[in-house]
């Protein structure tokens, strides 16, 4: 098995969750020396680590955090050590298996409010040699120092366990403020542990939920080349009936937690008050986020085509793209499809699209993780019957490659030409929380698999003659947490042959101009559709900025749709917005891709008048 910093290296890493607050909320009282207990109730501690591995921990960490001699004395264990770090090693390898990694949990011994003291060096080192000695002889694979809030007492330890030849991970307890106790700021602590050859990995853990977390890691990512690492607690607990609860729902605790693997953390798991359902969601999105999950590699073959293969050309797709070939403004408005299997209702939105002369129906697939009628068999429907284009979305979660590039194929021999290339949401988003998502390949991957095809050949290099004349659409979220990441991700899917792009609903114009200057100045010209949202209430837009990837509403906008008082008013306001939105961007869009909030197709059209 590869060692810590290569896994972490590699890709990010899942920690396991809480143990106190686990052995807790099995009914041992806090007066228990819970590092005890991996001899007195080996079986609890057991099936703690257990939960975790079976959640999706890539690292569990050994019930030994206060196992020191000091620690130990206060109850009367001292003699005991040995033994207490044994069982923990060995207890936290047996549900580690062979995947799961297995860290040596080492808190600090001085108390937060202590002075570290340069004469008191030598006994704490002394203390700390005695349990890493145990720890590294019984197999650990990494140190993990953690909630230090004395960066001194901190390198100690960090130097006795060089000692070991074992990798070794520091990890802070720092406040909101980004400061220790004692006034240290975050960025003080990682320029020093930064500096420090001893220490293989950085981090912070404690202290905080996980927004201030967050909060702390972007101030710390900038100074350190060495994997980051944050273990936030479940949010600030409140007081429950005499009981300190947390309050942070696995929900909220995931999203704050890709967010921070978005921004470059190599590993997060949880602190005080998480538990094995805040890892499990965790871990089931974050190893399926663009970025993380190791996906198929797919090969350009565009070199590879036939001499008689004929290259279909972009204004010769259909009359979407010959509008974009030729500068011209398009439309398009989204229509979802429908919980049913009556598509009247969704053809009729269609027709009076067509009526009022829009180019395309822009088509979901699958929106927010939702099981509705096949998105293919609806496009297919409203070209067939309605006689107006569509922008078939078209996501890599719910099928694996063969059955992607067999659905093109199939969906191009039945008329569609416009395909809209999207990685999709997770299944967690959805009513299907527990379904497995697929993710072969991310959006650069599926985009590189349709530009193979449509120079005739497929992904395993067999020829395709003819070959598809598919529009690659692509989308776009300038918007994202991690400008520079969401950018190189837009720039990849151009290389891979998109053709053009669809944004997300656009409520900062500044955002998306900002976002095109970036790729222009990197080469990344294509033709780019801005999504519109018109806002129907205060509630949907506070809605689609907290609870939608990708979606931004600025502070102005909210304040704007809080001052309307009837429902009436809010979609006026809304479209108003949706309005200036389109006036101020239409020198730098191709076009607009407006949503039907709610389906209701008026307002859309409304925007576009």
């Amino acid at each position: 098995m590869k060692n810590i910093i290569e896994r972490i290296t590699e890709h990010p890493l899942i920690f396991d969750g809480a143990m106190g607050t686990m052995i807790y909320s099995k009914g041992v009282f806090i007066n228990t020396c819970y590092e005890h207990l991996c001899i007195t109730n080996p079986k609890l501690i057991s099936s703690i680590h257990q939960e975790y591995a079976d959640a999706g921990a890539d690292v569990i960490e050994t019930n030994s955090f206060g196992a020191n001699r000091l620690k130990l004395q206060g109850h009367g264990l001292a003699d005991q050590l040995e033994a207490i770090n044994r069982a923990a090693v060995r207890l936290a390898r047996e549900a580690a298996g062979d995947e799961a990694l297995v860290a040596g949990s080492i808190g600090p011994i001085l108390k937060s409010g202590q002075v570290f003291l340069e004469n008191e060096s030598d006994p704490l080192a002394e203390t700390y040699r005695e349990q890493m000695a145990v720890l590294a002889d019984e197999g650990v694979d990494f140190f993990m120092l953690e909630t230090f809030s004395h960066i001194q007492e901190a390198q100690l330890a960090a130097q006795v366990a060089s000692e070991f030849g074992v990798p070794i991970f520091v990890s802070m307890i720092v406040g909101k403020d980004g400061e220790t106790q004692k006034g240290r700021k975050i960025e003080q602590l990682i320029q020093t542990l930064e500096n420090d050859d001893n220490i293989d990995g950085i981090g912070v853990n404690c202290g905080v939920g996980p927004a201030a977390a967050f909060s702390n890691a972007e101030r710390a990512l900038a100074l350190t080349s060495k994997p980051f690492t944050v273990m936030a607690n479940a949010g600030v607990p409140q007081e429950v009936d005499g009981r300190l609860i947390y309050m942070s729902t696995p929900e909220y605790f995931t999203e704050y937690a890709k967010n921070m693997i978005q921004i470059g953390v190599r590993g997060v798991g949880g602190c005080c008050g998480t538990t094995p359902d805040h890892i499990a969601m965790m871990a089931k999105n974050i190893k399926s986020m663009t970025g993380v999950k190791k996906h198929v590699a797919i090969t350009s073959r565009v070199q590879e085509k036939a001499p008689e293969v004929t290259v279909v050309p972009m204004a010769e797709k259909c009359n979407f793209a010959a509008k974009l070939a030729r500068d011209e403004k398009v439309t398009s408005i989204e229509i979802t499809p429908p919980r049913s299997i009556d598509l009247k209702p969704m053809l009729d939105k269609c027709q009076t699209c067509k009526d009022a002369g829009i180019d395309a129906i822009n088509i979901p697939d699958g929106p927010r993780a939702s099981a509705r009628i096949s998105p293919m068999v609806a496009a297919l429907a409203v070209e067939r019957e309605v006689g107006i284009e569509t922008v078939l979305h078209y996501c890599c979660r719910d099928r694996n490659l063969i059955g992607m590039q067999s659905d093109l194929l199939g969906g191009y021999a039945g008329g569609l030409r416009n395909y809209l290339i999207i990685t999709g949401d997770p299944p967690k988003l959805g009513d299907y929380p527990d379904s497995t998502p697929v993710f072969d390949v991310d959006a650069v991957g599926l985009t590189q698999v349709v530009t193979n095809l449509n120079h005739g050949v497929d992904v395993g290099g067999n020829p395709i003659n003819p070959p598809t004349g598919i529009l690659v659409g692509v989308g776009a979220n300038p918007c994202a947490v991690d400008h520079e990441y969401e950018l190189k991700h837009y720039l990849n899917k151009i290389n891979a042959g998109a053709e053009y792009a669809i944004t997300q609903p656009i409520f900062d114009p500044d955002a998306l101009l900002r976002f095109l200057d970036a790729a222009e100045a990197r080469g990344g010209s294509i033709p780019v559709v801005a999504g519109v949202w018109p806002l129907v209430s205060l509630r949907n837009a506070e809605f689609l900025n907290t609870e939608v990837p990708g979606v931004e509403v600025p502070a102005a906008v909210l304040e704007r749709m809080g001052k309307t008082k009837t429902k009436e008013d809010g979609r006026k306001v809304g479209i108003e917005i949706a309005r200036e939105i389109c006036e101020s961007i239409t020198d730098r869009v191709a076009g607009y891709q407006v949503s039907a909030p709610f389906g209701l197709i008026d307002l859309a059209l409304q925007v576009l008048e």
